[in-house]
């Protein structure tokens, strides 16, 4: 796979994924949403909040460049939080999907120079802070996931082969498929023991 298809791969996941988990959030009340977690987040919305305030920050940073048409366009709307913990509201990943589909290689040698959140002058090729920024989205909804789970809420399927098209590629059927040298009774079993560590 070549790395503009990752990375489009990468935002249709996070689109895909961050509206399983929003589905989930259905179930929770808005006494449950802002009730102290004693996690680092201090609670499931600020967590979002968290979450999509990073996405702003990233995405800000990315149009700094001026090369891209499509993030300098959002900058009208786009929220420019001052910390992580400063509320934002705005749908991101419709321009997410949007954006790395307008990317092309070379713009994944683009070198951004940036302040981090501490001040620090940072400078890296925008290819690589992709693959941070979408590790970064992961590693959030896994630490949502799992305060969902503790209020008793299924976070939703989340699981990159799991996303529809996820490889439109290599279509198996039935009979070419190997056989799945761990059951599903297996991982069913695995879970439940994480779950009870």
């Amino acid at each position: 796979m070549d790395a503009i298809r990752h990375v489009r791969l990468m935002a249709e996941y996070n689109r895909w994924t961050n509206r399983q988990l929003y589905a989930s959030l259905r179930n929770l009340s808005s006494a449950s949403l802002v009730a102290a977690t004693g996690d680092r987040f201090g609670s499931i919305m600020a967590g979002l909040n968290q979450q999509l305030a990073g996405d702003a920050l990233w995405l800000r940073r990315f149009a700094s460049t001026g090369h891209f048409d499509r993030l300098l366009e959002a900058n009208d709307w786009l929220p420019a939080p001052g910390s992580l913990d400063e509320p934002v509201s705005a749908d991101l990943d419709q321009l997410i999907t949007a954006w790395c589909g307008d990317l092309i290689f070379k713009d994944l040698d683009r070198v951004l120079v940036y302040r981090d959140l501490s001040g620090l002058p940072q400078q890296h090729q925008l290819g690589p802070l992709l693959s941070h920024f979408f590790n970064h989205q992961t590693h959030q909804r896994g630490r949502l996931s799992t305060l969902l789970q503790q209020a008793g809420v299924e976070a939703g399927l989340s699981e990159l082969v799991g996303m529809p098209g996820f490889d439109p590629f290599s279509p198996l059927d039935g009979e070419a498929a190997p056989s799945d040298p761990h059951p599903a009774h297996a991982v069913a079993q695995s879970r439940s023991s994480i779950q009870a560590c």
